[in-house]
């Protein structure tokens, strides 16, 4: 597992993009990312279809290498950390939490994320209902919260593009949308769909790869 970096400068301020589905605010040692919906595959199971449980692992095997790669302080969720109640995944997180006690984990609040503020509280989990602001940035999960005045960074749309290849292929990739006043992040999850809509029409995208992150 590579990690593969793009450097953007955002509101006078440089933000690393990575290949792994997250974004770096080295300034804040700060790790964000989005939608990772964990609980989602053992939902799936518990109903009877068959997700593997390793997806999970490899998401949270991935979350591990950008905290110890990038040594951040600070982890911020953008949204949609839990997918439905509570169930084995999420026992599984609780446990791959006990090995990052000094990390300081933030979330704010998305449309999945459901469960009781006691249970946050339980994993040291600091929770925000709308956002959070670092200026220049405020975080929120999706739009509905983002103001005229603050740059925001969001999650909640699942970004994707489509690559045309010269023979009529087609391959979809998640990719970091930017435009003049927002960021959406791609979500974090690999268990996921991809939105190929854009929020706006005059947004850059910047799409990845196992070996590369490229502007489309």
């Amino acid at each position: 597992m590579t990690i593969i970096t793009q450097d953007i400068s955002c509101s006078h301020e440089i933000l690393t993009l990575t290949n792994q589905r997250a974004l770096v605010w080295q300034r804040e040692q700060a790790l964000v990312v989005s939608d990772l919906h964990i609980g989602k595959t053992a939902h799936f199971r518990k109903a009877g279809i068959a997700i593997p449980s390793a997806i999970l692992q490899n998401d949270l095997s991935r979350l591990q290498l950008l905290i110890t790669h990038f040594k951040i302080k600070t982890v911020l969720i953008v949204g949609d950390l839990f997918h439905a109640g509570k169930n084995k995944d999420i026992e599984l997180f609780q446990g791959w939490m006990q090995d990052f006690s000094t990390l300081s984990f933030e979330l704010i609040k998305g449309n999945h994320d459901r469960l009781s503020n006691a249970f946050y509280e339980s994993l040291n989990i600091i929770v925000h209902s709308k956002y959070k602001e670092i200026l220049p940035f405020r975080f929120v999960h999706d739009a509905t919260h983002c103001n005229d005045e603050t740059f925001c960074i969001s999650g909640h749309t699942h970004p994707g593009v489509i690559i045309n290849g010269r023979a009529k292929q087609r391959i979809k990739l998640p990719c970091f949308e930017i435009s003049d006043r927002q960021l959406i992040l791609p979500a974090f999850s690999e268990f996921t769909g991809l939105n190929t809509q854009l929020t706006s029409k005059n947004a850059v995208c910047y799409a990845f790869t196992k070996n590369n992150v490229f502007k489309v």
